[in-house]
């Protein structure tokens, strides 16, 4: 069993930087891929980053490529999306989710999801 919350979210200006943080809870948060995926009002949810259990492998949806970076602490049960250069379309809730296998890129793959952290980039 896997516990997720997510913090970090707010209001920004266009241009302008977020850090989300995912801290997990259960003993095996190191085996677990990690993903955030966002929602955005009238949308489906969307795949924006992810990253392997041992970290090397990390993986970016193409709108966010250059901008988004995904990282994760193992010892601290902690899963970060470092957000730069923001615009008003990446406004959204977003989620971290933890999976044991399959395509990281697909939502039905994660067995485990946070509640959401709003996002908001004012033009």
């Amino acid at each position: 069993q896997v516990q997720l919350v997510e913090s970090g979210g707010g209001l920004v200006q266009a241009g302008g930087s977020l850090g989300l943080s995912c801290a997990a809870s259960g003993r095996s948060f190191s085996r677990y891929a990690m993903g955030w995926f966002r929602q955005a009002p009238g949308k489906e949810r969307e795949f924006v980053a992810a990253i392997r259990w041992s970290g090397g492998s990390r993986y970016l949806a193409d709108s966010v490529k250059g901008r988004f970076t995904i990282s994760r602490d193992n010892a601290k049960n902690t899963v970060y999306l470092q957000m730069n250069s923001l615009k008003p379309e990446d406004t959204a809730v977003y989620y971290c989710a933890a999976a044991l296998g399959g395509s990281v890129y697909d939502s039905r793959m994660y067995d485990y999801w946070g509640q959401g952290t709003q996002v908001t980039v004012s033009s």
